[in-house]
């Protein structure tokens, strides 16, 4: 019997053991697995932040070509209609000196068929002689000055056919970047859908503050902003404008309706392109009473800059951006931008801080 007992308790001593031992070799194998996949999802990780990050890097590059070369456009588009008013200025004045020279013309030609030249009649002879000789003065005169109109004329068609050629080159290109920048907007958009999946709370929360908020001023208070940190680098750096344009009021100036402006306004041309200052968050990306779509960048040290005016919005509130990278255009019928700077709740002059172009 204790033969039997001794025999059964080592059978199951080693079954024990072997199914401990298999247990174990389970488990290890189900734990190299887990980590294979983790490894695997680590890699997508790091790779699809990689592709965010270039993608970014694109957009700020290619944001920047497309920018300078609306710019340029702009200003070939200007500079023709400067020179189709010159022209049409010439043209007016070709037109009434055409008017004079036929006046003198018909002048000499009178005096030349009915002549006054009787000796008994000296009087007549030196008023006529006066007339005749004025008028071939005036004569002279308005042919120099007609033919100094065609020389101008020549000049301004020939200079309007350079831009007009400069114009027309750029289009191509200017095609080519700004399909490439769309393209890159589209990648960047899919990019944040997951972000965009987590704003419905997001979104109801800043469209009730923006019905609370009378003002610009309140609704960058109510967004918040980054923390104050005693680094004062960001408040030194001087930052290139968010849209080209030309600086038509500046902080502290009064504005049409007399009151004291705490930003700045910036006259753009048509919907140009609208990048993100400095490097930063949107905190608020809608539309707001009175200014448009709205959007607000909270950067380092506490401050904020809001942007108004756009007629697209290409973020999201909470996405990070780049200084450079693009967030939408301006709107055509409303070209005008107001921009604030604020530090915690008081504005702030943005000559601190912006390159003016």
């Amino acid at each position: 019997m204790k033969k039997i007992l001794v025999v059964l308790a080592g059978v199951f001593c080693f079954v024990s053991q072997s199914f401990c031992v298999s247990e174990l070799t389970r488990i290890q194998t189900e734990i190299k697995q887990v980590e294979q996949k983790n490894k695997k999802l680590e890699e997508q990780v790091k790779k699809s932040e990689k592709n965010v990050a270039q993608t970014k890097q694109d957009l700020v590059r290619t944001a920047d070509r497309v920018s300078v070369l609306e710019e340029q456009r702009g200003k070939m588009q200007t500079k023709i209609e400067e020179l189709d008013a010159k022209r049409e200025k010439i043209a007016k004045e070709m037109a009434e000196n055409q008017g004079r020279v036929l006046d003198a013309v018909s002048g000499i030609l009178y005096m030349a068929l009915q002549p006054s030249f009787d000796s008994k009649n000296m009087h007549d002879y030196v008023l006529t002689s006066a007339v005749l000789s004025g008028m071939s003065q005036q004569f002279d005169s308005d042919i120099q000055r007609a033919s100094q109109q065609l020389d101008e004329l020549e000049k301004i068609r020939n200079a309007r056919s350079v831009e007009k050629e400069k114009l027309d080159r750029s289009a191509k290109k200017y095609t080519l970047e700004r399909n490439a920048l769309d393209k890159l907007l589209k990648t960047r958009s899919a990019q944040n859908e997951k972000l965009k999946s987590q704003q419905v709370a997001l979104q109801k929360k800043l469209r009730a503050l923006s019905e609370r908020a009378k003002n610009i001023s309140e609704l960058s208070a109510g967004v918040g902003s980054s923390q104050m940190s005693e680094d004062s680098r960001f408040s030194i750096r001087k930052l290139n404008l968010p849209v080209r344009g030309r600086l038509v009021v500046r902080f502290g100036e009064k504005t049409a309706l007399g009151l004291t402006s705490d930003g700045w306004r910036i006259h753009t041309r048509g919907d140009v392109l609208v990048t993100a200052p400095a490097d930063g968050i949107v905190k608020f990306a809608d539309t707001f009473r009175g200014f448009g779509r709205v959007v607000i960048i909270s950067h380092k040290n506490g401050y904020n800059t809001v942007l108004t005016n756009l007629g697209k919005l290409d973020v999201v509130p909470e996405q990070e951006v780049l200084a450079g990278e693009p967030i939408g255009r301006m709107n055509a019928d409303k070209n005008e931008m107001y921009m604030e700077v604020r530090r915690g709740n008081k504005a702030v002059d943005p000559a601190r801080l912006f390159k003016e172009e």
